[in-house]
C-alpha cells in the first residue's frame, strides 16, 4: 500500500462510514500516513495524540478525527490500553521510485535539499519548478520529496504558490547549546514529580534500539537513524507530562535535523550510543529513575563532546 494509495483510499473504501467528514480531518490523515511512511514506524508503534498534534501542527480534536478514520482503512489500530498503534509498517506505505535523478535515489537528493538549505545554497522561499530544475527531479519525486520535508517540519507551503523553509540551526555555537539545554531539561524530565512511565511506549522504542544494535544500524540512512534516535529521548520526556519540557525538546530536535545529518557519529560508535538507549530504557523500566537520569546526563554529555570537538 502506498502513501497516495492509503490516503485516497479514504475518500473510496469507507465511503459510508466517512460520509461528512471535513477536508481538515481527511488532509491531517493524509499527513499522518505521510509521517508514518517517512519515519518508517514498525507495526505496534504507539500513535501519541499530543506528539501528533505538536509534529503536524493542529489541535488535536482534528488528529483524533483523524486517526478514527485512519483505523477503519486499516493503517492505524485501535491499542488494547486505548489510543492507536501502527496497523500498516512504514515501508510498505512508500512508493519511492527507485531513482531520483542520475546522481542517485530519492534519499540522496533528499539529503542534498538539506545540505543546500543548510549550507545556504537555497534561498528561503523557493518554488517548485526551481527544486525540478536544481534536482532534476519528476514531478511525482519532488511530490515525494517536499511531503516528507514538510511532514518533518523544516519546510512549509506557502499560501498560493512555492514553498518555505523553517528557521534550522546552522551554526556550531548553536549545535553546541542546543546540547547544553538538552542536559538541562531530559534529566531534569525524568525526575519530575508528574512523571509517569508510559511502559508500552518506552518498550516500543527500545525494541527499535535493540535491532539498530544488532545489525539494522548499518544500513539505515542518516535521516531515519536521527528519527529513531530523536523519538527514543522523546518518549522519555512526554513521560514527565510536563508540555513545557515536551514542547521544547520536539522544538529543539526539529531545529537540530539538518546539521545532525553532517555530525553523525560512525556506525561502530552510534552502536555505543544506542546500547546506552537500551540501558536507559532498562533503568526506566525497573523504576530507577534517579540512575536513569543520571545515566541520561551522562549519555547526553558524551554525545555532545563527540559531535561538537
Amino acid at each position: 500500500m502506498s502513501a497516495s494509495s492509503a490516503a485516497d483510499g479514504l475518500s473510496l473504501s469507507h465511503h459510508t462510514a466517512t460520509h461528512g467528514v471535513t477536508p481538515l480531518t481527511r488532509q491531517t490523515a493524509t499527513r499522518i500516513v505521510e509521517y508514518i511512511a517517512a519515519s518508517d514506524l514498525a507495526v505496534g508503534t504507539r500513535l501519541v495524540e499530543r506528539a501528533l498534534a505538536e509534529r503536524l501542527r493542529v489541535s488535536r480534536s482534528p488528529i483524533r478525527q483523524a486517526l478514527r478514520l485512519l483505523a477503519q482503512d486499516g493503517v492505524v489500530a485501535t491499542a488494547e490500553r486505548g489510543g492507536y498503534t501502527v496497523a500498516v509498517a512504514g515501508r510498505s506505505l512508500t512508493d519511492v521510485p527507485s531513482v531520483a535523478s542520475a546522481e542517485g535515489d530519492i534519499e540522496h537528493v533528499y539529503l542534498r535539499i538539506a545540505a543546500d538549505r543548510l549550507d545556504g545554497r537555497l534561498p528561503e522561499r523557493v518554488t517548485e519548478n526551481a527544486l525540478t530544475r536544481r534536482y532534476d527531479l519528476t514531478s511525482r519525486q519532488l511530490t515525494h520529496v517536499l511531503r516528507r520535508i514538510a511532514v518533518e517540519g523544516w519546510i512549509e507551503r506557502l499560501p498560493g504558490y512555492g514553498w518555505e523553509f523553517q528557521p534550522m540551526l546552522t551554526s556550531m555555537n548553536s549545535y553546541q547549546d542546543s546540547y547544553r539545554f538538552r542536559l538541562t531539561i531530559e534529566p531534569a524530565a525524568v525526575l519530575e514529580s508528574s512523571f509517569v512511565l508510559d511502559r508500552e511506549a518506552l518498550e516500543t522504542v527500545r525494541v527499535q534500539q535493540q535491532r539498530l544494535i544488532d545489525g539494522e544500524i548499518r544500513t539505515i540512512g542518516n535521516a531515519q537513524l536521527y528519527d529513531l534516535n530523536s523519538r527514543f529521548h522523546e518518549t522519555i520526556v512526554m513521560c514527565s507530562r510536563n508540555s513545557f519540557f515536551i514542547d521544547s525538546l520536539h522544538r529543539v530536535n526539529r531545529l537540530r535535523r539538518l546539521i545532525e545529518y553532517q555530525r553523525t557519529l560512525q556506525r561502530d560508535r552510534a552502536a555505543v550510543r544506542c546500547a546506552e538507549h537500551v540501558r536507559i530504557a532498562d533503568l526506566l523500566l525497573s523504576g530507577e529513575r534517579d540512575e536513569a537520569a543520571a545515566c541520561l546526563r551522562e549519555h547526553l554529555a558524551s554525545v555532545s563532546h563527540e559531535k561538537t570537538r
